[in-house]
């Protein structure tokens, strides 16, 4: 189990100032039609974040962010007549496209009442669940190699101010889930920028769980030992929750938490199981911080001399989105908050790093894997990839998560330090 713990950890996060070039492709000039906007709760009128905005019947899509606020490019080629929004616990919308540039659309999302026939819960049936859905991950899966083109941001927090912003556009090569492991699973950096804190004080270099290779490691429908392997489910406990509705589709959540004690540390959080396919539809997980130690131990993999780490949270979301009967990876989040100090320092400073990656197209024809010569290593930082942010057409007609209010002050306020 200790080789397990390795290798679903060995991907990293770098913090610092860290500065390099990356050449940028150009991308083919095509016509596209823009449509933004903001989700709120129709009763409520409270802003949704990370809902997602897709259009049916193709694979381009992107997430609303935390002020519930998206942006969507679709080229006119798709012919696409409208978009779809979809959130954990609504009714489904849709805005009719007319093929011109939408702005300022408010989407109202009705909550879904529960319509899940009534469970008569076993003292295994929870686990039950889990165990078939993960037999039927072959045929609920994409069974053909595919190549998922993302979006990626990457934010560092020193209290509440940001030091950090990095970007990028990455393709994510994935073999079929029949093969549910990642050894050949890899992400390459397509285009990419950064923003640095330039203040000397701002410089801490720690390598931490995280990374572009996100989308690798912590699909764990595909890679099953960070939670669905069957030599794993002994060590949790499981129990129904009241069900919900995603996509206009019952699903069955199932809580789970450690109920063994064990070298390193465990994960609690909650498993969604849509109930017609017995396909996992969504995780959220937390790692278990009972013991701040083997917390540690689980993210953290250097840090300089004499400064003292202690880990306050690692949580992670993983989604999927169902198309034509077949389950694909749709978005991740991961955020981690730490405090640091000094041996000699009276005061400790909190630390705060989100991660999140958007699936926003989807390729499962003619598809070629990605080298190990071009793919993101588990060594690497992003800010070591990207930089260029001063370039305003930078992302064309890529889509990406629009950035919150916050994080265009703190875009602007790095931007003056550079200058």
């Amino acid at each position: 189990m200790k080789a397990l713990c390795k290798k679903t950890m060995g991907f990293f996060l770098l913090i610092g100032i860290l500065v390099s070039t990356f050449p940028l492709q150009a991308q083919e000039d095509e016509k596209f039609i823009t449509v933004s906007g903001v989700v709120k709760d129709e009763k409520t009128k409270k802003r949704l974040e990370y809902v997602n905005i897709s259009i049916p019947g193709t694979n381009i899509g992107t997430v609303t962010n935390a002020d519930g606020e998206f942006s969507i490019k679709i080229r006119e080629t798709v012919h696409a007549e409208e978009v779809e929004v979809s959130h954990l616990g609504y009714l489904n919308s849709f805005i009719p496209l007319s093929g011109r540039d939408i702005t300022n659309y408010s989407v109202m999302l009705a909550p879904s009442a529960n319509i899940l026939d009534e469970v008569i819960v076993r003292a295994r049936e929870p686990r039950y669940l889990v165990e078939e859905a993960i037999k039927k991950i072959a045929v609920n899966y994409t069974p053909q190699h595919s190549m998922l083109t993302g979006f990626y941001r990457e934010t560092a927090q020193k209290g509440r101010r940001y030091i950090n912003i990095s970007e990028a556009v990455i393709d994510i090569y994935k073999t079929p889930y029949s093969d549910m492991n990642v050894d050949k699973d890899r992400v390459q950096i397509y285009k990419g920028r950064s923003l640095l804190s330039q203040r000397k004080s701002d410089t801490l270099v720690v390598k931490l769980l995280g990374g572009p290779n996100l989308s690798v490691y912590v699909d764990v429908v595909k890679n099953p030992e960070l939670l669905l392997d069957q030599e794993v489910l002994p060590y949790y406990a499981f129990r129904m929750e009241e069900s919900v509705m995603i996509d206009n589709r019952p699903q069955y959540v199932i809580s789970f938490q450690p109920q063994a004690v064990l070298p390193y540390a465990l994960y609690y959080g909650k498993l969604y199981i849509d109930k017609e396919r017995l396909a996992f539809t969504r995780a959220e997980f937390n790692l278990n911080m009972d013991d701040t130690n083997k917390a540690t131990q689980a993210i953290l993999r250097k840090k300089p001399f004499g400064l003292r780490f202690k880990p306050i949270e690692v949580s992670f979301i993983v989604t999927y989105t169902e198309r034509n009967n077949l389950s694909y990876l749709s978005y991740i989040r991961n955020e981690v908050r730490f405090k640091c100090d000094w041996k000699k320092k009276l005061f400790s400073t909190n630390y705060a790093i989100l991660s999140e990656m958007v699936v926003t197209d989807t390729q499962t024809e003619n598809v070629n894997a990605i080298t190990h010569r071009n793919s993101f290593k588990a060594t690497q930082s992003l800010s070591d990839k990207v930089s260029d942010f001063m370039d305003e057409d930078f992302w064309g007609s890529y889509n990406i998560i629009e950035p919150t209010e916050s994080l265009e002050s703190a875009v602007n306020r790095l931007r003056k330090q550079q200058r």
